[in-house]
């Protein structure tokens, strides 16, 4: 239990002591340098734009390759026309059946190439796209690191 007789409390000491330590320092507000709101918004401003120009650039490179699937769709309809408009099914035989296998073989291989060309396509406006942000990112690192050495003491 506490007993105030044996309590070693000096209020003069105690006094004395607040009286010589300074203890409003330890609660000041630590000093920082300005913030350079600026350069901050200059910054963002640069962010806004590089998203601008990303979007731009896979909107190019999708109207490209939809445009490119327009192209694909009419010259395959094209085709499936004319080879309805050539099949006659009273002159079926192992030749006409074996020149039919030949075009659907061919008509097969030239829409693979067609999807591989539309997914070449898309792929590049991805990465187009990619790179625009990604240099803008190194860019954002950098400069946050210029403002990080302005902070430090």
């Amino acid at each position: 239990m506490f007993d105030p007789k044996t309590f070693p409390f000096d209020v003069e000491q105690l006094t004395a002591f607040f009286k010589s330590n300074d203890f409003t320092k330890a609660f000041a507000a630590p000093k920082m340098p300005e913030i350079d709101a600026d350069a901050i918004l200059a910054a963002q401003k640069k962010n806004m734009e590089t998203l601008v120009a990303a979007n731009k650039a896979a909107a190019a490179g999708y109207q490209d390759l939809f445009a490119k699937q327009v192209e694909v769709f009419e010259a395959t309809l094209a085709e499936a026309q004319k080879q309805i408009a050539d099949f006659d099914p009273t002159k079926l035989d192992a030749e006409s059946a074996t020149a039919q296998g030949e075009v659907a073989k061919v008509a097969f291989e030239k829409a693979l190439a067609n999807m591989t060309a539309l997914a070449e396509g898309a792929q590049k406006a991805n990465a187009d796209a990619y790179e625009v942000v990604s240099a803008r990112i190194q860019d954002s690192v950098a400069e946050l690191q210029d403002m990080a050495k302005k902070f430090t003491v």
